[in-house]
């Protein structure tokens, strides 16, 4: 296989990229299949499948940053794994039966929707800070406790459960179709309605998401084999650069999350997820 440099400029962009997805949480997917559709003008399968590869690496580099870190709720994760693995494989099975612009457009709607929900639950805190009483309430009926390699002590309740495993079964299965849609939708459903605290809550989304994107990337790559050399050596020749670069981000990531104040990371959350909605949208428009 010959060594194509011209892409080496993914090496450098894929380091950024992963900084942001593993500090808030986010599906580097979300950002890596545009790219390769938009800039490299990869077939639209091609594109979700080395999206997914890449986003293998980087979300395993983040996951042990998080898991040395002590930031990973175990319990909850192996709840979302049971919902998000099955639905991630019938995903990448049949993701060629739904037309991958209705998919996107319905997520790209549904990113913006996450957007605006998060920030109203900021909004909504900042609020509930003033009223001491039922803030001491709130921390005195908690039901999980996790206590992080730094020693700071997190108390919260994992609300509506039935609702975070439907998440995580739809999440699998736009993961395995369109590369996208398991950390967006559980960030939503831990951080906006449940008020876990972003270090727990993204720690333990990246956790669920490596071992699902795992299982759907492993299909994709199956695909590619069956599709001659010439695809998969284009995909290789992608990865190269790409696998590195996540994996460097993937501990940045998981350093800055720890530094930046949870309020301020919900905020940015939410703008972030209503950039990345709309900008799907204009992806589709063009």
């Amino acid at each position: 296989m010959e060594l194509a440099l011209e892409f080496w400029y993914l090496f450098p962009l894929s380091i950024l990229i992963a900084t942001i997805a593993m500090s808030s949480g986010v599906g580097g997917a979300v950002f890596f299949s545009p790219l390769f559709i938009l800039a490299l003008r990869l077939d639209p399968t091609v594109a979700i499948g080395t999206a997914l590869a890449t986003e293998f690496f980087g979300f395993t580099s983040g996951a042990i940053a998080y898991m040395r870190s002590r930031l990973v709720d175990y319990k909850l994760a192996i709840n979302l794994l049971i919902f998000s693995v099955p639905f991630a494989i019938l995903g990448a099975v049949y993701s060629e039966a739904v037309p991958p612009v209705i998919l996107k457009a319905v997520f790209a709607v549904g990113l913006v929707f996450i957007g605006f929900q998060l920030y109203n639950s900021w909004r909504k805190e900042e609020r509930e800070k003033k009223e001491k009483e039922r803030q001491h309430e709130f921390y005195k009926t908690y039901e999980s406790e996790l206590t992080d390699g730094k020693g700071n002590v997190y108390h919260y309740t994992v609300c509506n459960k039935n609702m975070g495993r439907s998440f995580a079964a739809i999440g699998g299965g736009f993961l395995g179709m369109i590369s996208v849609g398991l950390a967006e939708l559980q960030e939503y459903h831990l951080v906006a309605r449940c008020k876990v605290p972003p270090p727990v809550a993204v720690g333990t989304s990246i956790f669920v998401v490596v071992i699902t994107v795992f299982i759907a990337s492993a299909g994709h790559f199956v695909a590619f084999l069956n599709q001659g050399p010439e695809t998969f050596e284009q995909v290789l020749n992608l990865i190269i650069f790409t696998g590195p670069g996540v994996i460097i981000g993937g501990q940045i990531g998981a350093k800055l999350q720890s530094k930046v104040p949870e309020d301020k990371m919900k905020v940015s959350i939410s703008v972030l997820f209503a950039i990345l909605g709309l900008f799907m949208l204009y992806t589709l428009a063009i």
